[in-house]
């Protein structure tokens, strides 16, 4: 087991708080879908996985939004209004998205497939900056 020495400082890598490159890949991956479901006949299922991609946007911003009012006050700063403002965010979002997939079906199914895909592309473009300026510590 390696310990480092007492004398060294810890570095924290910075992490990226910019949703433009989010997205513009969500952008390019929405156009895409558009396209391609659009060639086979199922236009709908696009604009509805652009609509995913969009609140997943939204809900990526309010999150910052939420923990910078939360952390702004107080050197102390609690978690419950942030988990309370999550938890209602996370709901209202859920219950839209099952109520187009229900109501839309079978094209109503893109807002989830879009809300799926954002996030994986909104944590990616977070947690491979940080990774590598973790490498580089090391």
């Amino acid at each position: 087991m390696t310990m480092s020495a007492p004398e060294s400082t810890q570095f924290y890598p910075e992490i990226p708080l910019s949703l433009a490159r989010p997205a513009i890949i969500a952008g390019v991956a929405a156009t895409v879908v558009l396209v391609i479901s659009a060639v086979v006949g199922h236009v709908f299922f696009g604009v509805w996985f652009a609509v995913g991609m969009v609140l997943s946007l939204l809900n990526a911003k309010m999150v910052q939004a939420s923990v910078g009012a939360a952390t702004a006050d107080d050197e102390n700063p609690r978690k419950k209004p942030v988990v309370l403002n999550t938890a209602v965010r996370l709901g209202i979002i859920t219950v839209a998205a099952l109520a187009v997939a229900f109501i839309f079906r079978p094209e109503g199914l893109g807002v989830m497939f879009g809300l799926a895909l954002c996030q994986v592309i909104v944590v990616l473009s977070t947690v491979i900056p940080v990774m590598k300026g973790l490498r580089k510590q090391s």
